[in-house]
């Protein structure tokens, strides 16, 4: 099986915003269950617009202000890294006003893309290049993290 894709070994210092990036490829498949599963419009945007406030949001400020800083501004990785931010944030905001199945996926599909670029690639240019000292001051940071109320209502699973 040489095509077999082997699990990324994250650093220590980038664990923190790896578990979170979990969090959002769920977003993604709960988005998506929750639209098999025909779930009110209405209730999955408002589980998006809770998901942004709650996790997501900071989770961008962390990989901007805690990480970003470490690395070249003008670096292509970086770059695309703040323009992915920016597109997702653009597409919650149109989803607070219009709760539509194609923004939903929208939603879903650059969330998944822009977390497999995070961990397949910048992360680990990160990782080699930021000296182990910086990193130590970096995973310091991030885990300094708030507890959230968990969401209720698990409309994506098939009940």
């Amino acid at each position: 099986m040489a095509d077999e894709i082997k699990p990324i070994k994250r650093s220590k210092e980038l664990a923190p915003l790896s578990r979170e990036h979990h969090e959002g490829l769920l977003l993604g498949w709960k988005i998506k269950q929750g639209l098999k599963n025909g779930t009110d419009h209405k209730l999955i945007s408002q589980y998006i617009q809770w998901f942004w406030d709650a996790e997501l949001s900071a989770h961008f400020k962390k990989e901007e202000q805690v990480l970003a800083v470490h690395l070249p501004d003008e670096n292509e990785w970086v770059m695309k890294m703040f323009a992915d931010h920016e597109d997702i944030e653009a597409l919650i905001h149109v989803n607070r006003m219009i709760p539509d199945e194609d923004i939903f996926l929208q939603i879903a599909d650059a969330l998944n893309e822009h977390i497999r670029f995070e961990e397949r690639i910048l992360f680990p240019y990160a990782e080699t290049l930021i000296p182990q000292k910086d990193k130590e001051t970096i995973y310091d940071e991030l885990i300094k993290t708030e507890q959230h109320k968990d969401w209720e209502q698990e409309f994506w699973l098939n009940k």
